[in-house]
């Protein structure tokens, strides 16, 4: 095969045909330098993002000229890429993992195992842009000749000088100006350039990986003595192209497991595996319409279908022709060729075909049977062209060769994709060929630096900038982060494609670290919580849980997943004490003690029992053994060896305290034989959790109304009290070290909400979290009950919904269109289905970057969390390993 690369400087292409090109990755990485901030975005977007999103491709498609070319790669995804994402960030200087890290190691195994043999890949986005006008007309035709016949003698490649390279830089400097704000894009790597060279030639087998290629310093030239030297490509050249060609004998893997279960979920329209290979029976080229690419590493077979026909209107919502790509069960590359006319050309080409037009009809006039019904459509779609092209000069006309690429390790699998994929196109109405004979011209159109061959000309499709912008071709679909907790699949990506979360991450990004989870009973909300929760633990960060449920779930889950680094806190059954006085160091713990007797008893703090109860705390905090306990002895001698008011009031004061110590649910408070939680952060101490059963809160219309207040139990008010307790240890434990990241974790939110000192804390944790490296994760079932402050969670998902107003609602908080029937229809029956276990776990997940997306949950095979995660009653753990839905 011909190499079409002669030079590469930078992002510079010089090609074997005397063109040159600029070559750009879209949609970059976010901590990539580029000319726009990130612009991934999910499968769901609000119909205004949409519109804008194409307004801005739209505009990029009218600042470009020539003959630009773009390429829909899907780069080959290992599970060990996978592996290395999952521990980014989590390694000391010296390049060794952290030790609080290393029970996440655990996680990374099962996502081996979870991923091994999996043919994932990523989608990604390549433009390139031709620079000098010596790429058309003779000048390059010669310069193409000379290359050609010094390749053929041996002889070294047309230098280039650094003048050239100059003037090159500078046309490109243009095109990124023209280019920016539309979209997000950088220049693309010398390494990059090849492995795009390297992922066509490798496809269906092991390719080259293009994130080492990303950070690779290889194949670049250099200047030298005022020419540019560029390294040796020959060995891209060093393959075999055969059209049609027949495996060797003994060369197919289709005994493989592998490859026989790819070929099982993707042969619906194809001949069955048997002991008898069909190409052998049919031998006839006409059957066999594929590529067969065979290099050093071993052969692929490649099948290449250009777009032929595309229906002449088609609706906005159906337009995005290679976002329906993603659906297949297997990967799809595309090419498209882009011809760029200005307005006035392609205004003058109408008239001539409106011409040719009139003198069809003059000619059907003398026909007995008429005209046909496709001239007047043919004039009618004329007439609308020339009129939108008449509102504006910026307005150009898209003439575009699209080409579509399926591949495989046998030719079976292959020509099973490509009759998939030409049933996938022509449900949509358009029509795909495999044309014989050009199956090579198709594949050398997808290489960056080849020349579009004449050959494929006569399948230009003509449309205007803004309907080829619907077609979704510059648009990249991603849900998640870039690295962190494996958490699942993406369901709206028919092969599989693993979703990372990393919530810890994000206050280094800039970005709140809370999640709120939104359902139905039984729609996964606490698996999923418990999946991340456990995870952030795992990777070395710290969580404190408030657990409300009677079953005392949370406790179970991290005494089985955290053995030895967990804490249990039982308000029902005091085994550690939250003494504020032994708890708080300092004066924290003198004003933690005294707001919490004065809400426990009632007592403004300006009264005289208010004054008494003030010095008796600050008395009982001087003592050596200072805790809650001490403040009632303090009391009861204010009251024995005083008189007057102080003293009846430290009496009347103390009798309360004694009514409230009573209590079995005050033992965590005034036993002064209890061991002292720790909220230090040390690894006993790793995940805390605070089991509330028992305690019950006041109705919240007695906030509101003190004689309603007064009136409630005692069991009522020491709830109130010791939850102020509680969300004072969850501010303690999320704020004091900043340097290691703190998940407030509380379910059934609403428990929160509907009193006063469970808002404050989930106002302060939301609006103060990101700058002390703190997060809050909730659940609840109404996002109505994540209180007044719930637009500033940045993670939300959404699970089964079934209530219509309630979804409708939710839809909204995670910023898609509340009213759109199709989603409400998918939230409220097709999200998670009741009854079907292999869907379990299925949600909407939106991220700080607001790429919503849909995802499959996957609970981590780790026997110390799958035992204990699940709270379904009577139910038995049935983690499958399969990782596609």
């Amino acid at each position: 095969m011909r190499v079409p690369i002669r030079h590469i400087a930078g992002h510079l292409l010089w090609s074997a045909e005397g063109h040159t090109w600029a070559m750009y990755r879209l949609h970059p990485a976010a901590d990539e330098p580029g000319h726009s901030t990130e612009g991934v975005t999910g499968a769901y977007l609000p119909a205004a993002v949409r519109e804008e999103h194409l307004q801005r491709i739209s505009q990029l498609i009218r600042s470009l000229s020539g003959e630009p070319r773009l390429f829909g790669v899907c780069a080959q995804i290992d599970a060990s890429e996978i592996a290395w994402r999952m521990l980014e960030g989590l390694h000391n200087d010296d390049g060794d993992l952290l030790r609080a890290a290393g029970p996440w190691v655990e996680h990374v195994e099962a996502a081996l195992d979870l991923l091994d043999g999996q043919e994932m890949h990523r989608r990604t986005l390549w433009l390139a842009v031709p620079l000098a006008a010596e790429a058309k007309g003779a000048r390059g035709l010669g310069i193409g000749a000379v290359v050609e016949l010094s390749d053929a003698l041996g002889l070294q490649p047309s230098p280039v000088g650094d003048t050239d390279l100059a003037r090159a830089r500078e046309k490109a400097a243009q095109i990124e100006a023209q280019m920016a704000g539309a979209l997000p894009f950088r220049p693309a790597r010398p390494a990059e350039i090849v492995w795009l060279i390297q992922h066509a030639l490798h496809r269906g087998m092991r390719e080259p990986m293009l994130s080492e290629a990303a950070s690779s310093d290889l194949y670049a030239g250099r200047v030298r003595d005022g020419i540019l030297i560029s390294p040796s490509y020959a060995d891209l050249g060093q393959v075999r192209l055969e059209e049609g060609g027949a495996p060797h004998a003994g060369s197919i893997p289709a005994q493989d497991s592998r490859w026989r279960s790819l070929f099982s979920r993707s042969s619906g329209t194809a001949t069955k595996l048997t002991g008898r290979q069909w190409w052998k029976e049919r031998t006839s080229p006409i059957q066999r319409r594929w590529l067969q690419v065979e290099t050093t590493q071993g052969t692929g077979y490649q099948a290449h279908l250009v777009l032929a026909e595309a229906p002449p209107a088609v609706s906005a919502q159906a337009a995005d022709l290679f976002a329906q790509l993603e659906v297949l069960d297997f990967p799809v590359d595309f090419t498209v060729s882009l011809s760029l006319v200005e307005a006035a050309e392609a205004r003058r080409k109408i008239q001539r075909k409106r011409t040719d037009l009139v003198d069809q009809v003059d000619q059907y006039d003398a026909r007995p049977t008429g005209m046909p019904s496709s001239i007047p459509e043919a004039a009618r779609d004329l007439s609308e062209m020339d009129a939108r092209l008449s509102r504006t000069s910026a307005e150009v006309e898209v003439q575009s060769v699209t080409v579509l690429t399926v591949w495989a390790p046998t030719p079976e699998l292959c020509d099973a994709r490509a009759r998939a994929l030409e049933k996938l196109l022509a449900g949509a109405n358009y029509r795909a060929l495999r044309p014989i004979g050009l199956q090579r011209s198709l594949f050398t159109l997808g290489l960056p630096g080849s020349v579009r061959p004449l050959s494929v000309r006569e399948f230009t499709q003509h449309q205007l900038a803004e309907d080829w912008a619907m077609s979704g071709a510059f648009t990249r679909g991603e849900v998640g982060d870039p690295t962190g907790i494996l958490l699942g699949d993406d369901l709206d990506c028919g092969t599989p494609r693993p979703v990372l979360i990393n919530v810890a991450d994000a206050p280094k990004q800039d970005a709140s670290a809370s999640l709120a989870v939104i359902g139905d009973l039984g729609g996964g909300k606490s698996v999923l919580q418990k999946i991340v929760q456990s995870s952030v633990v795992d990777r070395g960060a710290r969580a404190i849980c408030i657990d409300r449920t009677p079953v005392r779930e949370w406790a179970t889950f991290a005494r089985g997943a955290a053995p030895g680094r967990c804490q249990v806190i039982d308000a029902a059954q005091a085994e550690l004490s939250i003494d504020p006085l032994r708890l708080f160091p300092g004066s924290k713990g003198r004003q933690y003690a005294l707001s919490y007797v004065t809400l426990q008893l009632g007592i403004g703090a300006m009264s005289v029992q208010g004054e008494v109860l003030h010095h008796a705390v600050e008395q009982a905090a001087d003592m050596a053994d200072a805790s809650m306990a001490k403040v009632l002895e303090v009391l009861a001698q204010m009251a024995s060896a005083g008189t007057g008011k102080r003293a009846d009031a430290a009496a009347s004061v103390a009798g309360m305290l004694r009514l409230v110590t009573g209590s079995p649910l005050a033992a965590l408070v005034f036993d002064p034989s209890l061991p002292i939680a720790r909220l230090d952060g040390s690894t006993t101490a790793d995940l805390i959790v605070i089991t509330t059963a028992g305690l019950t809160l006041p109705p919240k219309q007695a906030f509101t109304n003190p004689e309603i207040l007064h009136q409630q139990p005692l069991e009522a008010l020491i709830g109130r009290a010791v939850l102020y307790l509680i969300a004072a240890m969850a501010r303690q434990a999320a704020f004091s070290d900043p340097s290691r990241f703190c998940a407030v974790v509380t379910d059934e939110l609403y428990w929160l909400t509907s009193s006063a000192e469970g808002t404050a804390l989930v106002h302060e944790i939301l609006h103060d979290g990101r700058k002390h490296n703190a997060g809050l994760f909730a659940g609840s079932h109404d996002e109505r009950e994540l209180g007044p402050d719930r637009g500033l969670f940045a993670y939300k998902a959404l699970t089964r919904t079934a209530d219509r107003d309630r979804a409708r609602r939710a839809l909204d908080f995670i910023g898609l269109d509340g009213r759109d029937e199709d989603l409400l229809r998918l939230v409220t029956t097709n999200l998670s289905p009741v009854g079907v276990k292999e869907r379990a776990g299925e949600i909407l997940l939106t991220g700080p970057r607001q790429n919503t997306g849909r995802v499959k949950v996957h609970i981590p095979s780790i026997k110390r969390i799958k035992d204990h995660i699940r709270t379904t009653p009577g139910g038995k753990e049935q983690v499958t390993k399969e990782f596609s839905a």
